[in-house]
C-alpha cells in the first residue's frame, strides 16, 4: 500500500492531478474491456490521461521506477481481455491523444496519435479523394491505436489487406522511456529488419505506440453491395468460391447465418429476409463504369449457386442500412442473453465449410445459442454465443465448446485470431496452433524489449 500511494503521489506531481484517476469507482470503471469477461479480477492501481509522447515517456519511466505493469487503452473494444490490468498498475488512456497530425496528398500518407477513432479518419480523408481500408464494425468508437495494437482487420480484408498492410512507420516508447522508430516515409522499405510488423499486432506488450504514419490509396469512385440470401449454409460457403474463380474481386464477401439474420432484423429492423439459412454481404467498388459489369457477373454467379434471392442497394442510404444491419450483429445478440461472447477462428477458405457446419455443431452438441458471421472471403467465422454468465451450468457447457471449437480450427489448418488478437481470453489456448519453437521465440523477443515484464504483461502467452 505504501508503494502504491507513492507510485499515485508521483503520477500527481508528474501530470496535472486531474490527468490521474485513482478512486476506487474510477479504476473500476477501467477493470473491464469488450471482452465482458465472466468477473474482474483486479482493479488497475490509476488510470492516467496523457496528451503527448514526453507525458508517456514520464509515466513509462515511473512504471519502471515502481515496477508495476503499463497497460495501454484506447475505446476498450477489445474482446479478448488485451486491455484489462489483470495485475494492477496503470491504465494508459490515450483518448486526449487523438489529433491527426498530417494528411499527405501527395505521398498518400497519414500521420496520427493513437487515440485518433477510426471512423473519423476515414472520413477527413476521404475529402482528400483518399481511402484508410481496414474498417473493423466498431469503427465508429475504436481507435487507430488498439487497430495497431490487435492489427485489426474488418469486412475489406479480403480485396485491402489488414491494418499491418498499411503501416509504414510507428514512432514506439520503449519500456525505459527511450524512442524507437520502426520504419519510413516511404512506401517501400527493405533496409533491415521489419520492425513494423514486429510491433503491429503485440498487443502493447513491446512498446508503446505514440505515433502512426499510414499507407493511403485513391478513394474508389463508387461503390455498392449486395446482399445474396441463400437455403442452406452450404450453398453460401460454395458461392464464396464460385465468386472468385470469375476474376472478380469483390472489396467485401461476408456472411450471416440464420440466427444472425434473425436476431439482427427484430433488433435493427433492415427488411432481412428472415425465413432464409443465410446471406452473404458483398460489396463491389471501383470505377464507375465497371459497376455494372460487375455486378451482372455477380449476379449471375450468385444464382448458379442457388441463391434464392438477392437485395442491391441503390443510393447512400440502403448501402449504409445494409451495413449497419451487419455491424449490429454483436450488439443484436447481447439482447438474448445478459452476456455475450464472439470469437474470430480463421481457416484456409477451402475448410471454410467444414468449419461453420462443425462451430454449428458443436453448440447443439452443448445446448447454447449461436449466431454467426464472418468474413468468409478471408475464411474468418465470428461465433458469437449468447450466455448468462450466472448460470454455472451454462458457461461450463461454453467453455466446452469453445475448446472444442479451437479443435476443430487446428484440425482444419486454421489459427484463433484473424484479427482480435489473443489477450488473456485466448492465452491458454494459444499452444494448440503455435508450436513451442515459435513461443520460446516470442518469450524471448519480449524479455528482449521489456526485461522487467511491465509493458501489458501476461498477455498472449
Amino acid at each position: 500500500m505504501l508503494m502504491k500511494n507513492k507510485l499515485i503521489s508521483d503520477l500527481k506531481k508528474t501530470l496535472p492531478s486531474s490527468f490521474v484517476l485513482d478512486t476506487f469507482e474510477e479504476r473500476y470503471a477501467y477493470a473491464q474491456d469488450a471482452s465482458n469477461t465472466k468477473k474482474i479480477e483486479n482493479l488497475p492501481d490509476a488510470v492516467v490521461f496523457v496528451e503527448n509522447t514526453e507525458q508517456v515517456q514520464k509515466i513509462v519511466r515511473l512504471a519502471g521506477k515502481y515496477k508495476v505493469p503499463v497497460v495501454c487503452r484506447g475505446a476498450g473494444t477489445n474482446v479478448v481481455g488485451a486491455c484489462v490490468a489483470a495485475h494492477g498498475g496503470i491504465i494508459l488512456n490515450f483518448s486526449r491523444m487523438n489529433k491527426i497530425i498530417s494528411i499527405n496528398k501527395e505521398n498518400m500518407t497519414a500521420v496520427v496519435e493513437p487515440g485518433v477513432v477510426l471512423g473519423d479518419l476515414q472520413r477527413e480523408i476521404e475529402k482528400f479523394g483518399l481511402f484508410y481500408p481496414p474498417d473493423p464494425s466498431n469503427l465508429a468508437v475504436s481507435t487507430i491505436g488498439g487497430s495497431i495494437a490487435q492489427s485489426s482487420g474488418g469486412a475489406k480484408s479480403f480485396r485491402y489487406g489488414t491494418t499491418k498492410d498499411y503501416v509504414l512507420d510507428l514512432k514506439i516508447v520503449t519500456a525505459d522511456g527511450e524512442i524507437l522508430k520502426t520504419g519510413s516515409n516511404t512506401i517501400k522499405n527493405a533496409t533491415g529488419y521489419n520492425l513494423n510488423t514486429l510491433f503491429v499486432g503485440s498487443e502493447g506488450t513491446l512498446g508503446i505506440v505514440v505515433e502512426a504514419t499510414l499507407k493511403l490509396i485513391p478513394k474508389p469512385q463508387s461503390k455498392k453491395v449486395l446482399m445474396a440470401y441463400f437455403d442452406t449454409v452450404k450453398d453460401a460457403v460454395k458461392a464464396v468460391n464460385a465468386l472468385i474463380e470469375q476474376r472478380i474481386y469483390p472489396a467485401t464477401i461476408d456472411f450471416m447465418d440464420k440466427n444472425a439474420i434473425q436476431t439482427v432484423e427484430k433488433f435493427y429492423p433492415a427488411n432481412l429476409l428472415i425465413d432464409k439459412e443465410s446471406a452473404l454481404i458483398i460489396e463491389i467498388d471501383g470505377f464507375e463504369c465497371s459497376m455494372k459489369y460487375q455486378e451482372d457477373i455477380i449476379m449471375n454467379t450468385l444464382k448458379s449457386c442457388n441463391a434464392s434471392a438477392i437485395q442491391a442497394s441503390h443510393n447512400e442510404a440502403e448501402y449504409n442500412k445494409i451495413w449497419t444491419a451487419r455491424r449490429s450483429s454483436m450488439g443484436a445478440c447481447a439482447k438474448l442473453k445478459p452476456n455475450v461472447t464472439t470469437d474470430d477462428v480463421i481457416v484456409p477458405r477451402e475448410n471454410l465449410e467444414a468449419l461453420v457446419l462443425g462451430i454449428r455443431k458443436i453448440c447443439e452438441k452443448y445446448n447454447l445459442d449461436v449466431c454467426m458471421v464472418g468474413h468468409v472471403g478471408d475464411g474468418s467465422v465470428h461465433p458469437q454465443i449468447p450466455i448468462d454468465y450466472n448460470d454455472e451450468d451454462e458457461y461450463n457447457r461454453y467453455k466446452l465448446a469453445k475448446s472444442e471449437i479451437y479443435d476443430l480450427t487446428a484440425k482444419l489448418g486454421g489459427i484463433l485470431s484473424g484479427e482480435h488478437g489473443i489477450g488473456v481470453v485466448k492465452r491458454d489456448y494459444i499452444g494448440k496452433v503455435v508450436n513451442s519453437t515459435a513461443l520460446d521465440y516470442m518469450r524471448k523477443i519480449k524479455k528482449i524489449f521489456d526485461p522487467d515484464n511491465i509493458l501489458n504483461p501476461y498477455k498472449i502467452f
